[in-house]
């Protein structure tokens, strides 16, 4: 539908401009990207339609008699009927044509479908996107957090390059400071003396050294001297003392590598792996180069400074907000860093744009962070952007990583696994799976990504296991059981020997039919939607209509059991093609697609 748009807005648009020339020659006139397409509430008033109203004031007339007019100056009906309805110029489209461009390009381009225009162009074709997300912290195991910002990181990503943009996707690996002091500390005080390792216990590595964090906090709260031995541990690791350097790396590779298990697990990948030990002192030079241009300035006490006011507003004070960038000791701070691995980083990958995936508890921060990059010249900051997403627990509460009260990600995925499975079994669709414990997990994290998916990211959310597994409603694993149905009804037809046929397209006359047709063709545009907004919601959300919109497709238009083996063929093929785009959008959610389940 995304070519039929873009005709209907060039169309409406000429038309306008005919009547503006007539009716005020001095207003000014309009262009096509200017318009709005939206779908009228009710198909009979048409399939597509464009609003008229912000046409009222330079023609000095009400939008009713705005839409009539436009109405009688348009005479190209190659893509159908226009229609003026109250406010709106409508398009009722000419059904069979356009249900047989929509097939065939789907067809057509198959796996690539949703990227590419009728002239082979993507939306963001050009455009080079570097996105940061998960920056775990190496003293403890991926949380419930963490599969939210992995799973927004991962499909944002898959989402711009789906729209055709070059991705490249990064972790920040937060492996300094003393919170990694603290789980050394705990190793060396419990575990250290007894040869205990995560292998010699059993454990992930991650689970290891999370498990001595906590330990940590627990003995703290009997020992408040732990927490000066934590520093004095960083001040040894800053100095780069071997034996504390030797701990730490042993550590960090338990972790790493446990994290990295849960990432291949989870399917997330990245392209680079920036490591904060390694970054943590850039920035310094930077902010000394922009002292000396006047970007930054010295403060009495003989820190760096900048002001920020006219991002963050006044102090509590009403005095000038100012945020410090090298300490009076010379020493950076935590967005010196930033600063200093963002240029890097557009070094290392040329990107034009820069996502950084990270919880809104930092929204002042990156509001700053840009601020500054901006500040200091860099002609990509306009396309620097945080995609902020709010806090996701369990209906039980808030999570500690320091109290182990944390939603541990490795057992979240393994209980929803144990749960799939044991639902797959009550069924008795064990015994005609090739592999149950593989379709379960792949339920699993289905229902998983889906259900933090479909929030809006901004949104707080709670995270119901038990309503994420559901086979009924807005569920990941409801769309893989649409999917599969599919699958089902396309086997039964090649064991019959019936094949999907193109020819008879004009055969699809039912309103079911068509709606399923119109929803294909939107999926181009859901996708350039859901990519200029970063948004893995609107790519949700349209998936579950569209499976919603096959179901009601299949209970009112008999595939099978089609008497008229012209339109049995028909109904076949638009539901390959349905199957097809079903595919490549799930792919988006991160949802595994199921032949079987």
């Amino acid at each position: 539908m995304a070519d039929v748009k873009s005709t209907l807005k060039e169309i409406v648009a000429n038309a306008v401009n005919e009547v503006i020339k007539e009716i005020n020659p001095e207003a000014e006139l309009t262009s096509a990207d200017k318009l709005q397409v939206v779908t009228p509430p009710n198909p009979e008033m048409g399939d597509l339609g464009v609003p008229l109203f912000v046409f009222a004031k330079a023609l000095r007339m009400a939008p009713p008699q705005i839409a009539a007019k436009v109405a009688e100056k348009i005479t190209d009906t190659s893509i159908g009927q226009f229609v003026a309805v109250g406010p709106y110029i409508n398009l009722k489209l000419e059904k069979s044509g356009a249900a047989k461009d929509i097939l065939a390009k789907i067809a057509k381009d198959g796996e690539n479908y949703g990227t590419f225009d009728a002239n082979g162009k993507a939306p963001l074709e050009g455009r080079r996107v570097m996105v940061e997300f998960s920056s775990p912290n190496t003293n403890k195991p991926l949380h419930l957090g963490h599969l939210r910002n992995d799973a927004l990181g991962e499909s944002v990503s898959r989402i711009l390059k789906k729209a055709g943009a070059e991705v490249f996707k990064v972790d920040l690996i937060n492996n300094r400071g003393v919170h990694i002091c603290k789980s050394m500390l705990a190793y060396k005080l419990f575990h250290e003396a007894k040869g205990e390792t995560p292998e010699t216990l059993g454990m992930k590595g991650d689970h290891f050294v999370g498990q001595c964090y906590v330990e940590f906090d627990k003995y703290s709260k009997e020992h408040p001297e732990a927490l000066q031995e934590a520093e004095d541990m960083l001040i040894k690791w800053e100095a780069g003392d071997a034996e504390v350097r030797a701990l730490w790396q042993k550590m960090n590779d338990w972790t790493l590598n446990g994290v990295k298990e849960t990432y291949a697990r989870t399917d997330i990948t990245f392209d680079k792996y920036y490591l904060e030990s390694e970054t943590y002192l850039k920035g310094k030079d930077e902010i000394l180069k922009g002292l000396e241009k006047g970007v930054f300035f010295k403060a009495e006490d003989g820190s760096v400074r900048i002001d920020v006011t006219d991002v963050v507003g006044k102090g509590k004070d009403e005095d000038n907000h100012e945020k410090v960038l090298l300490r009076k000791d010379g020493t950076s701070v935590y967005i010196t860093q930033d600063i200093g691995t963002a240029i890097s980083r557009h070094d290392d990958w040329a990107f034009n744009q820069m996502v950084y995936v990270v919880a809104s508890e930092q929204n002042y921060h990156f509001k700053i962070l840009f601020h500054i990059l901006k500040k200091l010249g860099f002609d990509w900051t306009d396309r620097l952007y945080h995609l902020s997403y709010g806090l996701v627990n369990l209906p039980s509460g808030r999570m500690k990583s320091r109290e182990g009260t944390v939603v541990d990600a490795d057992d979240l995925v393994d209980n929803l696994h144990a749960a799939a499975l044991e639902e797959i079994k009550a069924k008795g669709r064990d015994a005609e799976l090739d592999d149950a414990d593989d379709v379960a997990e792949k339920v699993a994290l289905a229902a998983l990504n889906y259900y933090l998916l479909n929030v809006t990211p901004i949104k707080d959310m709670l995270f119901n296991p038990e309503e994420s597994l559901s086979f009924n409603g807005n569920t990941g694993p409801y769309l893989q059981y649409m999917g599969a149905r599919i699958s089902s009804i396309l086997r039964k037809a090649e064991e019959s020997g019936v094949k999907p046929c193109a020819d008879n397209v004009d055969l699809l006359k039912a309103g079911e039919e068509w709606e399923l047709v119109k929803s294909l063709g939107d999926f181009p545009s859901v996708v350039q939607r859901a990519a200029e907004n970063l948004d893995a919601s609107v790519v949700a959300a349209y998936l579950y209509d569209l499976s919603k919109l096959f179901s009601k497709f299949y209970q009112q238009c008999p595939i099978m059991n089609c008497e008229d083996e012209k339109l049995k063929a028909a109904r076949l093929y638009l539901a390959e093609c349905t199957l097809t785009v079903m595919k490549n959008a799930m792919n988006l959610v991160l949802v595994p697609f199921l032949e079987k389940m």
